[in-house]
């Protein structure tokens, strides 16, 4: 079967290197990709955010079926284009990644069904959204999200009046996250450990992919700005048996019944983004894809072949319902250029990639990198993903960080806490 990646990061680096081992899969085209995944991979140019060049490549390669990586061609309507020209693919339609796309439908479809969440205000207008932040109504701290997508910092957590109406003014004023900005939602800020939950749905049915703990924050204990993410470990040892059926009885399947009800059902990855608080688990937010860089912790815990899940859930025929997973820990620290993530510094040398990867129990994935004259460059503000697998958390963290300290560049700079989490819930 020829399988078609669409996108460039170390989620699909995780992506393609999954399934380029699996007896159904002949040649793996990944578009545009990067330089670790023309080591496994054929890669082509493609701009992601024009649909009909995608289509053309498609029909070009004689591609059997898809598989998206980032939210862009997504909530552009990508599987809406290739289902009219008969491909299959897997990924939500236009309407149904609007859980993704649009934080004010997703606030607005669980209040319709019933899915725990924060309390929160949608403003269309600068004037309302001050009136909102200065009337307390939401209490303080409050949440402020870009309604759009934003590439993971469209998010800021303003610990009082004051920077939150500084944030307002930020985002509808200066416009600093660009037109998903245009709409805020406001919300209420809650407390307790965070949580990400995956499962594969087909429009009826969801079958659970396991759990991870992000990192968002650029710098160690949680401070400092939010990012597309600093690192992961996977799976979460705070999701047991029970948290683990209240998921999937609560929100879950909820979300795929309602999806389906409003005429939009769900076919893709779905991401769940949780708060573990006093009162039981609440939706943070949804992706309608695999995260980044939870994909690079989750795909290796999958222990039989992905390539026919996908395949089903795509054509709506996804009979299974579990998933047999394996018993490692995996644990995943980014690299990431010097300003990230406000900005980021290109073409810096990276040294030490081969001597990481001959390594035990240690896999780089490469994100933002490129090729310059024969030298791998960083590219980007998220350079490589270093993961550790081992038989338990310490292990996974102890090769995961010989893994970094392996890799060099200048202005690198990492978590040095990724995993520390895991071992006092381990313990």
């Amino acid at each position: 079967m020829r399988v078609l990646v669409l996108g460039s990061g170390a989620r699909e680096h995780a992506l393609v290197a999954r399934l380029a081992g699996e007896r159904d899969v002949g040649e793996i085209v990944c578009a545009p990709g990067n330089p670790g995944i023309a080591r496994i991979a054929r890669t082509v140019h493609a701009d992601l955010a024009h649909l009909d060049p995608l289509v053309e490549l498609a029909d070009r390669e004689q591609i059997d079926f898809t598989v998206v990586g980032p939210e862009l061609p997504l909530s552009l309507g990508v599987a809406d284009r290739f289902a009219a020209d008969g491909r299959l693919l897997f990924g939500p339609t236009a309407a149904a990644a609007r859980l993704e796309s649009s934080k004010a439908f997703a606030k607005a479809f669980m209040a319709r069904h019933g899915v725990p969440t924060a309390r929160f205000h949608t403003s269309d207008s600068l004037d309302d959204a001050l009136a909102v932040v200065r009337s307390g109504e939401l209490g303080s701290p409050v949440v402020l999200k870009a309604d759009g997508l934003a590439a993971g910092k469209g998010v800021v957590i303003a610990d009082d009046r004051a920077s939150a109406e500084a944030a307002v003014a930020a985002a509808m004023g200066e416009r600093r996250f660009g037109a998903a900005g245009e709409r805020l939602v406001i919300e209420e800020c809650l407390s307790g450990p965070e949580v990400s939950f995956f499962v594969v749905s087909d429009g009826t049915r969801a079958l659970p992919l396991g759990s991870a703990q992000d990192h968002k924050r650029v710098f160690d204990d949680d401070r400092g700005p939010n990012t597309g993410g600093m690192g992961a470990f996977a799976p979460s040892p705070i999701v047991d048996g029970a948290l683990h059926a209240r998921v999937m009885h609560e929100i879950v399947e909820p979300v795929v019944a309602g999806m389906a009800a409003e005429g939009h059902p769900f076919r893709g990855f779905l991401y769940v983004g949780l708060m573990l608080t006093a009162n039981g688990p609440k939706v943070i937010e949804f992706n309608v894809r695999l995260g980044d860089p939870e994909a690079q912790v989750i795909l290796p815990l999958v222990d039989e072949p992905l390539l026919p899940i996908l395949i089903a859930a795509a054509a709506g025929d996804l009979r299974q319902s579990a998933c047999r997973m394996g018993h490692d820990r995996f644990v995943g620290v980014v690299l990431a250029s010097r300003g990230y993530p406000e900005s980021s510094e290109s073409g810096q040398a990276i040294a030490g990639l081969d001597d990481a990867e001959r390594l035990p129990g240690v896999t780089v994935y490469q994100a933002g990198t490129a090729r310059r004259d024969g030298q791998l460059v960083t590219a980007g503000g998220r350079v490589l993903t270093i993961v550790g697998r081992g038989a338990e958390f310490s292990e996974a963290i102890a090769h995961a960080y010989a893994g970094v300290q392996r890799i060099s560049f200048d202005g690198m700079q990492y978590r040095r806490d990724i995993g520390r989490k895991a071992l006092v819930n381990e313990s």
